[in-house]
């Protein structure tokens, strides 16, 4: 039996990958399918939802901070309830459990990666019962396919095509909180994205921790190039995927970005660390020739294609000479975009057993003399589109300018047009057109209507 919040409002909070982004779109369909309305803030909500990332430090951190700041925040005029429901899910959920009551007791749900569905029936129980309620699997039986789903944009979609992850990299504990690898039937993907092709739907994201080995606990060996193809025919305006990992991407894939009509020319390829021995210490699986080797074989078939990555500053046992190799691997590579982190010891890693050998002080050197050869690198990539014409879907407004939009390119870089006088922003939200660069900039590339 569905329960009824139809006189109560949801906020839902969300950190880290696309895949919490994901779980949390579905949450807002089940909440509204129960009846309850979204809001924009913390103070209007009844229920506020968290959705969780344990991979580093600073997540929990701020989760705590959140939802100890929100214990003494009154309930709205009007609200059904006698106190707001807060619920913690995603990463921290699942590892933490029944540990997160006990350090915040006014938190009333806590949920895991496993057990979506189940959120609206704990929230149910937590009214009526008024006691706190914790529901933490193992693992799932099925894949959460057929829950329902609010979307952040009609125009665009992530589309699950696996979860959880066999490598076991030592500083991550993701396979400890998302398991390990299940993937989903061909079959069944195609349909969904075969609906979203009839919902119109421009741009189809394929999300997995690490999708290039799609179907190897269904087909005994990944087939990721062909779901590729078969999603392709579908006739998608643009198709992108996340995450792929370095040392399973195969040719088949590679060579997929020159004949796949859809799949945008932008790869995330977290490389980490530019020093052989530190992604051995990391358990990365491949070395940094065979790394650039792929970026090689990448740019053989997509010439223009925008790499971004992902590199930990910091790791036990880096020192200057491995900081170094970092350094000329993305001077050599030419990053559109570059995540940078420096290292975060995570409980139940075998990295966190390891010895740290370099100071506070000298880790936040090197992040920022990372940081500045990464800006350097963004600039100049970006600079190679000046004064070129490229498509850009059109998502919004600057957050700074309400008179400028904003969109994403084929190489996904941020793209922003002054909206044209007399026009409203609705008109272009939704539509991918055609925009002459006038400026290049780091992070973003500025330009007006072709």
């Amino acid at each position: 039996m569905t329960p009824d919040f139809s006189s109560c409002t949801f906020h839902v909070i969300t950190y880290g990958c696309q895949m919490n982004k994901h779980d949390s779109e579905r949450i807002c369909g089940m909440l509204e399918l129960c009846g309850a309305t979204e809001v924009t803030s913390i103070e209007a909500a009844d229920i506020v939802v968290f959705m969780t990332c344990c991979v580093r430090e600073a997540a929990d951190v701020r989760l705590y901070g959140q939802v100890a700041s929100i214990k003494n925040v009154p309930l709205r005029q009007g609200s059904p309830l006698t106190k707001r429901i807060i619920a913690i899910g995603g990463c921290i959920g699942q590892r933490d459990g029944a540990e997160l009551v006990r350090k915040m007791h006014h938190v009333d749900v806590v949920f895991g990666t496993f057990n979506l569905g189940m959120l609206p029936a704990l929230i149910s129980d937590a009214i009526n019962k008024a006691a706190s309620q914790v529901a933490i699997l193992e693992a799932g039986e099925e894949f959460p396919t057929c829950l329902p789903t609010v979307r952040e944009h009609a125009w665009a979609a992530w589309l699950p095509i696996m979860i959880g992850c066999n490598n076991f990299c030592t500083y991550c504990i993701v396979p400890y909180v998302r398991g390990r690898e299940k993937s989903r039937t061909m079959e069944d993907i195609l349909e969904e994205a075969r609906r979203y092709k009839d919902e119109g739907v421009l741009e189809l994201t394929l999300l997995g921790q690490n999708v290039n080995s799609y179907g190897r606990d269904l087909f005994s060996e990944p087939r990721f190039a062909e779901l590729l193809h078969k999603v392709d025919d579908l006739g998608f305006a643009r198709l992108r995927f996340a995450t792929s990992h370095p040392k399973d991407i195969s040719d088949a894939v590679i060579e997929a970005f020159g004949t796949c009509e859809s799949l945008m020319p932008a790869l995330h390829l977290p490389v980490q660390s530019g020093s052989n021995e530190i992604l051995r210490k990391m358990n990365r699986g491949y070395t940094r020739d065979k790394y650039l080797a792929t970026v090689e074989k990448l740019r053989a078939v997509r010439p223009d294609i925008a790499l971004s990555t992902d590199l930990i500053v910091g790791f036990p046992g880096e020192t200057e000479e491995d900081f170094q190799q970092t350094l000329d691997i993305v001077r050599e590579v030419g990053y559109q975009q570059v995540f940078t982190f420096i290292y975060s010891r995570r409980e139940g890693t075998p990295a966190a057993k390891l010895p740290a050998n370099a100071t506070d002080e000298e880790i936040q050197d090197r992040f920022d003399r990372l940081v500045a050869v990464v800006e350097d690198c963004a600039k100049h990539a970006n600079d190679a589109d000046f004064d070129t014409t490229v498509p850009v879907l059109f998502e919004g407004v600057s957050k700074k300018d309400g008179n400028v939009l904003t969109g994403h390119s084929a190489k996904n870089q941020t793209v922003h047009v002054a909206l044209p006088e007399g026009r409203s922003a609705d008109d272009y939200l939704g539509r991918i057109l055609p925009v002459h660069v006038t400026r290049a900039k780091t992070w973003y590339l500025f330009g007006e209507f072709a």
